[in-house]
């Protein structure tokens, strides 16, 4: 399944009837969700049945207008984050453990329909939306052709509000597939701050820290939105302000990750990197901004996508001792975080720190290469995931969700 994405061309009109799917939307996951909470629903088809009691209520007239497949989405929705809260309380998840919770409508909102309630132009650069909330036809801005796939191979359609827009998501059913020469080589990174990765081969990437190159202008933003009257439209034009350099923010942050996890994918047939606990090493608040701006989680995530569309191998490794065990003898040498260089007393090894712990990686993820008989036991580092997103335009590029590790 891979995603295209485009931004829509829409009159004022066109937004205030897209606001409006957007409430019907959100009101029929939240009373999904309270019928749930009641105890009336057993399982997911419970929830879909609810739907169309909601649409058939002439206390709730504005339900009807959205699609029934739209409907039924946001049902599904509400049963997917109720199995995740049981799954996370099964599997005896740290911390909290996502117990679903009833949403307001916020300036990124969605509404999903599936293959009914839409219909594409035959030059495939408009789309027109059926249903009764009358949103009409919009065009379709962006790179990507279409005219690739047939219609029967779109799954899903969805309707996104950002701050800078609307745009349009097309979910294919098309498994991506590329073929690569292969390099011979296995490559390690560490992640850390200091440099965003140091791999096996000395190689060093400075990390970029967008937020704190943007943090002086988002300050000043922030200020503007406080100031202003509530309820007023100078603080929603603020509003909106802040919010698309927040949005400018992550796309940054995303556009540099893929870039590099591309290179390195391409660079080496095995790929090593440490599967770090980013959650719970934002407890520290001295770090805690450092690490939120280093982006590594989607970093390693997109490591694992390129690994699964380009047949390289990608382990995931535990970094327990890498930065403590000698890459030469195995000493255990323990050092504080302001310590930048390995010094062994048992072998006289000298070297960068991150370096001696990216050599400890490849080490380890070589032995569980070995252990599990080649890529038989690997499954591209964590198993199941799968981002396989490509976007129609650079600026319309949105964040993978993130998929749970396999252990």
């Amino acid at each position: 399944m891979i995603v295209y994405e485009a931004k829509a061309e829409a009159t004022e009109e066109q937004f205030i009837k897209v606001n409006e799917a957007l409430r019907t939307a959100l009101f029929v996951r939240n009373s999904c969700l309270r019928y749930w909470i009641d105890g009336h629903a057993k399982t997911g088809y419970d929830l879909n049945k609810y739907t169309k009691f909601l649409s058939d209520n002439p206390e709730f007239p504005w339900v009807s207008k959205l699609n029934s497949t739209a409907r039924q989405a946001m049902a599904e929705r509400t049963w997917a984050a109720i199995t995740r809260f049981f799954d996370n309380c099964k599997n005896k998840v740290p911390l909290k453990k996502g117990f679903p919770r009833f949403r307001q409508l916020q300036t990124r909102a969605s509404v999903e329909y599936k293959q009914s309630g839409w219909s594409l132009s035959e030059c495939r650069n408009y789309i027109t939306f059926t249903d009764k909330f009358g949103i009409g036809t919009m065009k379709l801005m962006g790179t990507r052709d279409l005219n690739y796939y047939q219609v029967k191979q779109i799954k899903r359609v969805r309707i996104v509000r950002r701050s800078d827009g609307i745009y349009v998501q097309f979910c294919i059913d098309h498994e991506r597939k590329e073929q690569l020469e292969p390099t011979g080589k296995s490559l390690a990174l560490d992640l850390g701050l200091n440099h965003f990765y140091t791999d096996s081969d000395g190689k060093k990437v400075e990390n970029p820290r967008f937020l704190r190159k943007s943090e002086k202008a988002l300050k000043k933003a922030q200020r503007r939105l406080s100031r202003c009257t509530k309820a007023s439209n100078n603080r929603a034009k603020a509003r909106n302000r802040l919010g698309r350099k927040h949005l400018k923010l992550q796309r940054q942050r995303k556009d540099w990750c893929v870039k590099k996890a591309l290179s390195v994918i391409k660079s080496a047939d095995l790929v090593v990197f440490e599967k770090l606990q980013v959650r719970n090493m934002l407890k520290n608040h001295k770090l805690a901004k450092s690490i939120s701006d280093a982006s590594w989680s989607i970093f390693t995530q997109w490591l694992e996508y390129f690994g699964k569309v380009y047949g390289r191998v990608v382990v995931a490794v535990s970094p327990a001792y890498t930065s403590i065990d000698c890459s030469n003898c195995g000493h255990q040498v323990y050092k504080t975080l302001s310590t930048r260089t390995h010094s062994c007393p048992n072998c006289s090894y000298t070297a960068c720190r991150d370096f001696n712990a990216s050599r400890n990686i490849l080490t380890k993820g070589l032995e569980l290469f070995k252990n599990t008989d080649g890529q038989s036991g690997i499954q591209y580092a964590s198993g199941e995931i799968d981002l396989c997103l490509e976007k129609a335009t650079s600026k319309s590029k949105s964040t993978p969700r993130k998929r749970k590790v396999q252990e």
